[in-house]
């Protein structure tokens, strides 16, 4: 007669992943309470623990210690005994694929995400740098070669309330609806509009 299985086999790492100012936090923290869920921010981990191996003065940032802090998440991601929701850009750096559940990819319309970030306060360079990003579906990018196709799932979070993108995201995770990719194309939008050149400067 076969062991039951525990509950804790069932476990699921849930990746929140999107370019800096989509609302990754938000959303994050938003499914953790509706699953019950631990909650991993990165960038406050990585400034907590001290992840860091050095800094980059030119981007304004910290460099991350990806080693570290891949060693840090498989432990936390071990002793926990409910679904853990990881919430970071790099996200699909340092959880290893076969550990990932599903991964969310976040994604703005590149106007409302310049409006979000220069009222944040944010430098132009740095906002040229993310809008540019996400123009180029730099983190679907890296989230399918990391997690393969079936494991990605993005969200077009544009004009909607945290709610309302946490609610598209639970409905994934309960097989209501299948994970799909492909449902943006900011680059053929603002090409169609003739607008590329607002965005990708000299």
């Amino acid at each position: 007669m076969k062991e039951p299985r525990r509950w804790v086999e069932f476990k699921r790492v849930i990746l929140v992943t999107g370019t800096p100012g989509v609302g990754k936090t938000s959303v994050s923290r938003f499914l953790a309470s509706k699953l019950g869920a631990e909650l991993v921010i990165l960038g406050e981990l990585v400034k907590r623990e001290n992840l860091i191996s050095g800094a980059d003065k030119k981007r304004e940032t910290m460099i991350v210690d990806t080693v570290k802090l891949s060693k840090r998440l498989k432990k936390i991601i071990a002793d926990s005994q409910r679904d853990v929701i990881v919430d970071g850009h790099y996200a699909v750096d340092v959880v290893p694929a076969e550990d990932v559940h599903l991964a969310f990819v976040l994604r703005r319309d590149p106007d409302e995400l310049r409006r979000l970030m220069e009222n944040r306060g944010f430098s132009e360079a740095k906002i040229q740098e993310n809008v540019a990003a996400e123009i180029l579906d730099v983190c679907l990018c890296d989230a399918v070669e990391a997690c393969g196709v079936d494991k990605v799932c993005e969200i077009n979070v544009s004009g909607k309330e945290v709610e309302e993108v946490g609610e598209e995201a639970v409905s994934v995770l309960q097989g209501k609806r299948n994970p799909s990719i492909g449902i943006v194309d900011w680059l053929g939008k603002l090409n169609r509009e003739g607008r590329l050149n607002e965005f990708f400067k000299d």
